[in-house]
């Protein structure tokens, strides 16, 4: 398989990915009855602050943009790491399902909490049985679709 072709391939197994991630991610909100999360949109919002950049608008206008912004950034993060496994498949690494299952989750757990804990949006260190369940199953269901989306269209 090309590079390219692994690439493409890649990003719309990790498209498949995020969708069950959110989807999980939802159900559990909604079964639960617990709060969304603010931390993708405050991570944006240190993001830009670092880059010296504002996000334009004040009170609800700004607001708005952070709660469209935040969730992209787990969209582009679940993409990206489907686009670097195919990547990587395309140049001849080519583990079964399971291990890659393992490596995209492994991949949008790192990438998604990777800059919100190094820019002290949070702390892992902290997190209960609770929290900790709220996250790895939804990046659990990421690694099962983009595994299996992976697997069948690199066929």
């Amino acid at each position: 398989m090309s590079l390219r072709r692994g690439v493409l391939v890649g990003a719309a197994a990790g498209a498949a990915g995020t969708t069950a991630l959110n989807a999980v991610t939802y159900l559990d909100m909604a079964v639960r009855a617990r709060p969304t999360s603010d931390t993708p949109q405050t991570t944006v919002e240190k993001l830009a602050a670092a880059a010296h950049l504002s996000i334009p608008g004040e009170g609800k206008a700004r607001d708005n943009r952070l709660a469209g912004l935040g969730p992209l950034t787990g969209l582009a993060a679940g993409v990206g790491v489907g686009a670097l496994i195919g990547l990587v498949r395309s140049g001849g690494w080519r583990p079964g399902v399971a291990v890659t299952c393992l490596a995209a989750t492994v991949g949008a757990l790192i990438g998604s909490n990777g800059p919100m804990t190094v820019l002290g949006v949070t702390d892992p260190r902290t997190w209960t049985a609770s929290d900790w369940a709220s996250d790895v199953i939804p990046h659990l269901a990421y690694g099962a679709v983009t595994a299996g989306v992976l697997t069948q269209l690199d066929r």
